[in-house]
């Protein structure tokens, strides 16, 4: 199995590091990288990337799944439009994935006006060209899977990790156990001690 991780300037380390570290380390995921021109990039926290291929060299055929970075570029002017190669993911019923602004190139795309979805927020994405979803817009904490497209707000990068493997058909109570661990401190706990 093979992933594209789409990793723009800015892009916010931990929305899919997760996943990335899942996928490879424990189910022998392939991951590329890419980026929009193919060169490195720098995380919000200062971690340079460097990129496997460029954006637009990235075809269905070769991959399981594409998956979009969150970060500060979405809410700019130099974000990225890849909305053919997204469309042409979409076609070949490849699982599509973004999280956090991520999910802003995804409605730009088109793709989420007629899916169930969600994000940072309804209002982000309504102001987006090309988005015509709102009435799909779930707002939940959690990743949300539809058929085999995944969005996420970015404060969801487990459940995200876990929609996207469940939608490459590796999920497994394995897999559901890890995740769990992972969102262990996210539960509510009556008896922490607050002074």
């Amino acid at each position: 199995m093979r992933l594209a991780i789409v990793l723009c300037e800015g892009f916010a380390d931990w929305e899919c590091a997760l996943l990335m570290a899942a996928a490879r380390t424990h189910l022998g995921i392939d991951i590329e990288v890419a980026t929009a021109d193919g060169a490195r990039v720098t995380s919000m926290g200062g971690l340079d990337v460097s990129a496997h291929l460029s954006i637009d060299a990235l075809d269905p055929a070769g991959f399981d799944g594409l998956v979009i970075c969150g970060g500060s570029i979405w809410d700019t002017n130099e974000a990225p439009d890849f909305s053919s190669t997204i469309r042409a993911f979409d076609r070949d019923r490849r699982v599509v994935a973004a999280i956090c602004g991520g999910v802003n190139a995804l409605a730009a795309s088109g793709l989420l006006n007629g899916i169930d979805h969600t994000g940072n927020s309804a209002e982000s994405l309504a102001a987006l060209p090309g988005y015509r979803g709102r009435l799909h817009y779930r707002n939940q904490p959690q990743a949300l899977r539809s058929g085999h497209v995944v969005t996420a707000a970015g404060t969801a990068p487990i459940s995200f990790a876990g929609e996207i493997l469940h939608g490459l058909g590796l999920g497994s109570p394995e897999l559901d156990g890890f995740l769990a661990l992972y969102g262990h401190e996210h539960q509510a706990n009556e008896s922490a001690n607050v002074d």
